[in-house]
Order: structure tokens, then sequence, then C-alpha cells
């Protein structure tokens, strides 16, 4: 629709001056094919079809039609729309204006057409002097003449020919001094070089009637000139009507394309809305399928269920069967047995036949009856087993349809595990990536583990040496205040020394003096006394 629309807007464009003087073409013919696209989706009433419209555009742009041929045609196409009887809808308006809009158009444009062409006269062949002379006044009168907008109002066809004649003789006078100026300059050249004054009037009569023959020939010139004119001022004119004409038929035909794409939004907005309706209905049908489905799954098991029940009565009722057929045959043989017995004492037992015959018919009643009775009940469970059978064939054909349904079910489960497979290898690629990562941990955490154990083996060193060094430092304290003490005691000793030797020196002095020399080994004596204490002062720390 959009595409639509696209060429529908660049068909209703205005064409240029000099296509409108041509007459509609086919992209004009167009107009009617952009609407009849959108009204042929339509009901009967379009029946034309876009071919038809088409034709009849084309009909009416081609050859001028009266209007009782028009009249004709438009009753015609009422006759042919009216059994069809449509409900009024947005694109048989559309359609509707646009057909009123050509036949406007069309219309004016076939009654002017043939009164213009008949007007106009033969082209004339100019010189390539007079197209420059003439392009001047015409296009001045281009200037002047400026029509409105809706081609209602027009300037005066004889105001723009005066002021264009007004023009070309200004012009004219214009170029005439510098041409007679530069003529006579001539002239009295060619004068001066002739001697005599016959020759010279021949001379001048020459010229004059030179002159005499380029002024007719001008003179011709600016009539056929000024019938150009006029000519060209109504081919004017003419484009002026066409261009209004069209220009009105643009409008008309832009509003058209506007309630179009508004047909066409809302056509859009429609189909969107079903869309979502008809997926509102499938996510409805899929959830009803679903339980649908759920359904029969819980019919299948209560039918299994069923089944086996069935089949463990008939296995019951078939060990019921064995047994009384093994208590009949039992029973069998002991009444052969009796009468066996009876046989070997009829002879002796005479009196007790009659017992034994009674004895006989209640045994034989019984297994009459017993006989009957089991007879019946093998009846009951042979119908019972036939119906079985056919309830057995009904749900085997359910099956059969269950199992189609479940067929799909399991190729959308297969798919499912296509898709769970690779999700599967995309998670065992991860789960070898996690090991691997783990294994990674593993090696980072023993190496951290190792770490630790190293740093609390130095922190334990650290505590250990801390503690030497503490002890260490305490020793070095007591020496050094051991020192201290040492060399206080040192230097008091020293002085004693020091002391000593002087006064050892002075009483030394005087027993010399005072004694005779006849002692010398006190003096040795306190000097070997005196030493030791000064080498244990100096020994000492």
């Amino acid at each position: 629709m959009k595409n639509q629309d696209g060429e529908s807007k660049a068909s209703l464009l205005p064409p240029n001056p000099s296509q409108i003087s041509d007459g509609l073409r086919p992209e004009d013919g167009d107009f009617a094919e952009a609407p009849g696209g959108v009204a042929g989706s339509g009901d009967c009433r379009h029946q034309l079809g876009l071919s038809g419209l088409k034709h009849f555009a084309d009909d009416r742009l081609e050859m001028p039609v009266n209007e009782e041929q028009r009249e004709k045609e438009d009753a015609h196409l009422a006759e042919e729309a009216l059994p069809c009887q449509p409900v009024p809808d947005v694109s048989e308006e559309l359609s509707r204006q646009l057909e009123d809009i050509l036949s406007t158009y069309c219309r004016d444009s076939n009654q002017e057409g043939p009164g213009e062409d008949n007007g106009q006269n033969e082209p004339v062949e100019l010189d390539e002097s007079e197209k420059v002379r003439s392009e001047s006044p015409r296009n001045e009168d281009q200037e002047q003449s400026c029509p409105e907008i809706n081609g209602e109002k027009e300037g005066p066809r004889g105001i723009s020919d005066e002021s264009g004649e007004r023009d070309h003789k200004r012009v004219q006078e214009k170029k005439k001094p510098r041409g007679l100026g530069k003529e006579i300059t001539l002239l009295m050249q060619t004068l001066n070089t002739l001697s005599t004054s016959e020759e010279k009037l021949t001379a001048l009569c020459k010229k004059y009637a030179e002159l005499l023959e380029e002024h007719r020939n001008s003179q011709k010139q600016m009539k056929i000139l000024q019938k150009k004119q006029t000519q060209l001022a109504q081919e004017k004119d003419h484009l002026r009507s066409e261009h209004n004409k069209a220009v009105l038929a643009r409008t008309k035909l832009e509003s058209l394309c506007r309630e179009l794409q508004r047909h066409n939004r809302t056509l859009k907005e429609e189909g969107v809305q079903r869309a979502r309706e008809e997926e509102e209905k499938r996510k409805e049908v899929t959830s009803h399928f679903q339980v649908m489905l759920n359904d029969i799954q819980l019919q299948m098991e209560q039918h299994n269920e069923r089944n086996s029940k069935l089949r463990q009565e008939n296995m019951e009722l078939a060990e019921r069967l064995k047994k009384l057929i093994e208590q009949y045959e039992l029973r069998e043989e002991h009444i052969d047995k009796v009468f066996k017995h009876k046989d070997l004492q009829q002879q002796l037992v005479d009196a007790k036949l009659q017992q034994a015959q009674e004895m006989l018919k209640e045994a034989e009643e019984r297994h009459q009856r017993e006989k009957d009775f089991l007879l019946k009940e093998a009846v009951e469970s042979q119908r019972m087993c036939e119906l079985m059978k056919q309830q057995e064939a009904h749900l085997k054909q359910q099956l059969a349809l269950y199992t189609e349904k479940f067929e799909e079910f399991q190729n959308t489960l297969s798919k499912s595990s296509e898709v769970f497979t690779t999700f599967k290898q995309e998670m065992e690629k991860m789960t070898k990536k996690i090991k691997k990562l783990e294994k990674e941990t593993t090696m980072y955490r023993s190496r951290w583990e190792s770490s630790n154990k190293a740093l609390l083996e130095m922190a334990e060193e650290k505590t250990l040496r801390d503690k030497e060094l503490e002890g260490l430092q305490a020793k070095i304290q007591r020496l050094e205040k051991l020192c201290r003490a040492l060399q206080t005691e040192r230097n008091d000793l020293n002085k004693k020394v020091q002391d000593l030797c002087a006064f050892a020196s002075l009483t030394r002095g005087t027993e010399i003096e005072d004694q005779p020399p006849e002692h010398p080994g006190a003096l040795s004596t306190g000097l070997a006394a005196g030493q030791p204490a000064e080498e244990a002062a100096d020994s000492a720390p």
C-alpha cells in the first residue's frame, strides 16, 4: 500500500507548462490508476477495473467529445453500477471524485483546444537577428504579466502588448543615434571622395533608395513580429489557463491522496488488529489442544487400569473354571468308583439298592444342576469375552489415534531433546572448565596453605629471635652498666694511684734525704708493688 501511495504522489505532481501545452500524457493517465487500485479491492461496484478507468480517461483526453456523448457514457456507467447497489465506501467516493476531476479537466481542455488551434497561423521563420530582437519584448511581457494562483484574475492583454511595443521603440530609438552617427560619418567620407555635386546627388539618391528598402523590410518584419507576438501572447494565456487548471487538479488529487493514505492507514491498523486476534485465537487453540492431550493421557491411563483389572478378572475366572472342571472330573471318578463298588456290592446288598438309587438320583440331579450352572456361567463368560473383544478393538482404534498424536508429540520431543543435547554438551564443556578451575583452585589453595605454614614458621622464628634480641639487649644494657661502673672505678683507682705515686715520690724523696742509701730493696719493692696496681687499672675495662 505504501508503494502505491508513493507512486500516486509522484504522479500527482504538476507538470511543466511545456508539458501542459502538449496535453495530458500517459503520466496524467496514471492519475486514474492509483485510486483505481484501491477501489478495485471492493465489491462488484468496481467491475470496470483499472483498465476500464484508464481507457475511459485516455478516451476523454485524446479526442474532443460532445456533451451528449459524455452524458450517454455517464448514464451507461450508472446503469452498469446500479445492479450491484453497493454499500457506500471510502474507495468508491475517492474513485468518483477522481473521475469528476478528470472529466472536468478534460472537458475544459477539449473545449478550448480546437478554437485556439484554428486561430493560430502558420509559424514564420525568422533570422537569428530578428529572434534576438523579438526576445526582449517577449521577456518584458512575461515579467509584466503575472496572473494569480487560482487563475481567476489575469492582466489585460492589450496593456502587455502596448508596453512591449513601447519598450521595443525605446530600444530602437536608443540604437538609432549611434547607428546614424556612424552612417553619417561614412556618407560624409564617401561624399568627400566624390568631386562633382551630381555624383554626390546620385550617391545620396542611391543611399536614400537603400534606406527606403531597408525601412520597408523592417516594417514588414515588424508586422511579422507583431503577429508572432500576438500568437505568443495567446499561447501564453492558453498555457496559463491550462496551468491553473492543472494546479486545481493537483490540489484535488492531493486531497484525494491524503484520503487514500488515511484509508490505507485504517486498513493497515485493521490488518494488525486482525493479526493480533488471530494470534490470540492460535494461543487459545494451542492451550485447548494441550488440555485435550492431558485429558487423553488421563483417559489412556484409566483405560490401561481398566484393562489390567479386566485381565485379572479373566485370569480369576479361568482359574475358577479350571478348578470346577477338576472338581467335576474328580466327582466323575468318584462316581465311577461308587458304581463299581455298588456293582460289586449289588449281589451282597439288595436291601440298600433303593437307597443307593435315591442317592444316585440326588447326585445326578445335583450334577445336572451344577452342569447347568456351569454351562450358564460359561455362556456368560463367552458373552463377556466377546464384549471385551469389542471393547478391545475399539480401544485399539483409539490407541492408534493416540499413537499418531503421540508420534507427533514425540517428534516435538525429539526436537526439544536435540536442543537438550546441545545444552548438555555445553554443560559438559562448562563442567570440564569448572573441573580445571577447581584443580587450579586446589593447587592455589595448597600453595596458599604452604605459604601460610611458612609464614607461621617465620612468625615463630621471629618471635624466638625477638625474645633472643630482648635477652641480648638486656645483657648489653647490663654490660654497659658494668662497663660504666668499672670505668668509674678505674678513674677512681687512677686518681688514687696518681695520688699514691705523688705521695710515694714525696715520701721517697724525704726518705732518701733522711736515710742512707743502704736500702735499695724497699724502693724496688715499692715500685714492684705499685706496678700491678697500674697494670690492673690499665687492664680494667
